[in-house]
């Protein structure tokens, strides 16, 4: 079974990887901002599948999204008991009138073209957003937090940084074309510890490596997306540059495990990566491991950025997993070709032809 936004396999598949440690969401309630965006609803589904197959009482989840870059169409996909969702834009103040014990901070412009599209909202989201989150965090004095950061704090780590740990500073512009997502990424993770330094929020931070599944809107412009896109309709795949850029890529149900482990898991102040630490691939490699995957041909172009792509990209990204594997136990499980076949299989019968 599927939906337009998720495979219903997957939602078993996450489940299936979780502890005993989620059971700590029994008979609580979550908030989760950007609760329609592609992480968002994969960890609505997982809650929803949990409180119909594994948790003792439910979860109530409350749902925040202000449909900026999401489909709208996932707010009322969903009609359990349990489940709220509230058109909010966080950058305002929320009131809840309620208990909260665990608030997920997901909501984000993630996509390079969208980010250069909303470059100042994309900026508020990670700071203003994350504040009036944490305030709220503070007054509810919630179990934990979690903060969406970005592998994009780390810039363009030096070779010897790459697989690149936690501890790695980041290479970054303030002043760059990709400034507002990467130093707002940077800012929303100091001000999350700065809440659990001075009010003892328990907040800890993710930096998701390249997640990527079934729900990716068509029009997301990062490259897997853009692969799909083509391939329905009838052109070659695109590789911006020169194709040596490489990347390491990590499948949803992974994602969502790691990123749950860190929010029930992971010590307070502290940020962890989440992704797969191998193989780190170069698009050109990438669109080859593709026709593997679907066992068939590609035709395949090399091409400059478009003018709506930021430059500066970073030529290397690729997680050291070492603090995740030993605090968190998390280990990726779906390799690269299953989690391209899964979900190009979804894509190529989801997405539409547009020509």
């Amino acid at each position: 079974m599927s939906s337009d936004f998720y495979l219903e396999s997957d939602i078993e598949e996450i489940a299936g990887f979780m502890g005993e440690e989620v059971h700590a969401i029994a008979g609580k309630t979550l908030l989760m901002s950007g609760g329609c965006g592609f992480l968002g609803r994969y960890f609505t589904r997982l809650i929803l599948y949990l409180n119909e197959n594994v948790l003792a009482k439910p979860c109530r989840l409350i749902v925040l999204d202000n449909f900026i870059t999401s489909d709208a169409r996932a707010a009322s996909e969903h009609n359990a008991e349990s489940y709220t969702f509230i058109e909010h834009d966080i950058v305002t103040p929320i009131v809840v009138d309620e208990p909260v014990d665990y608030i997920i901070h997901a909501a984000g412009i993630a996509s390079p073209y969208y980010y250069r599209k909303y470059p100042l909202k994309t900026l508020e989201v990670a700071t203003t957003g994350t504040k009036n989150l944490l305030e709220l965090a503070k007054d509810k004095k919630v179990q934990s937090f979690l903060f969406f950061s970005s592998s994009e704090i780390y810039g363009n780590p030096d070779a010897v940084h790459v697989p690149t740990p936690e501890s790695y500073r980041g290479y970054v512009s303030s002043l760059g074309p990709r400034a507002c997502y990467d130093e707002s990424k940077r800012l929303g993770e100091t001000l999350s510890r700065i809440y659990h330094e001075e009010y003892g929020v328990p907040t800890k931070i993710v930096r998701p490596f390249n997640a990527y599944g079934p729900g990716m809107q068509q029009f997301d412009y990062r490259v897997l997306p853009n692969f799909a896109d083509r391939i329905v309709n009838g052109k070659p795949l695109q590789i911006y540059g020169d194709g040596s850029q490489t990347r390491t890529f990590c499948y949803i149900t992974d994602g969502i495990n790691g990123f749950f482990r860190t929010l029930l898991m992971g010590s307070p102040g502290e940020a962890y990566n989440v992704g797969n630490g191998s193989p780190e691939v170069s698009m050109l490699v990438l669109a080859k491991t593709l026709e593997e995957a679907l066992e068939r041909k590609l035709d395949i172009v090399t091409l400059e950025y478009p003018d709506a792509y930021p430059p500066d990209e970073p030529m290397r990204r690729c997680p050291d997993l070492t603090k995740s594997r030993v605090q968190l136990s998390y280990t990726p499980q779906v390799g690269l070709v299953d989690g391209l076949r899964r979900y190009f299989n979804w894509a190529l019968a989801s997405y539409t032809k547009t020509d």
